[in-house]
């Protein structure tokens, strides 16, 4: 395991969050009690990107997606760390942080902030979510 690895596992023991590590440079949040689930975090480079899909776009006509659209951007501003996006055709919610200035504070930040936002805006969002 790299120097990065260390650091990143290191981080999610010292916080508590249960993760799993799925190969060398990526790991699986599950830690429904912090309000974490399904997270990716994988380090590239000098980047470590903090990921959650969080639902597929709807087929909806083009005024349930710009409805949809318009609440990301508007939770956009509410966000301390990360953003809303679209990644092929699913909603995200993703932060990215500087490996070599990264710091446990930073780490956590970006995490509870993830939390937060989906135990907030999730409700708002699922309603445009189609089953």
């Amino acid at each position: 395991m790299n120097n990065a690895n260390n650091r990143i596992q290191s981080y999610l023991v010292t916080l508590g969050i249960t993760s799993e590590q799925v190969s060398e440079d990526v790991w699986l949040v599950n830690d429904p009690d912090k309000g974490l689930n399904q997270i990716i975090i994988f380090v590239d480079e000098s980047l470590v990107t903090i990921r959650c899909r969080l639902m597929e776009l709807p087929p909806g006509d083009r005024q349930e997606l710009s409805e949809l659209f318009e609440t990301l951007l508007r939770f956009n501003l509410d966000l301390v760390h990360g953003a809303y996006a679209l990644e092929d055709h699913y909603v995200v919610i993703m932060d990215t942080l500087e490996l070599n200035t990264m710091d446990l504070e930073e780490f956590q930040a970006s995490m509870d902030a993830i939390g937060l936002a989906i135990a907030q805006h999730y409700p708002v969002l699922s309603k445009y979510r189609h089953s």
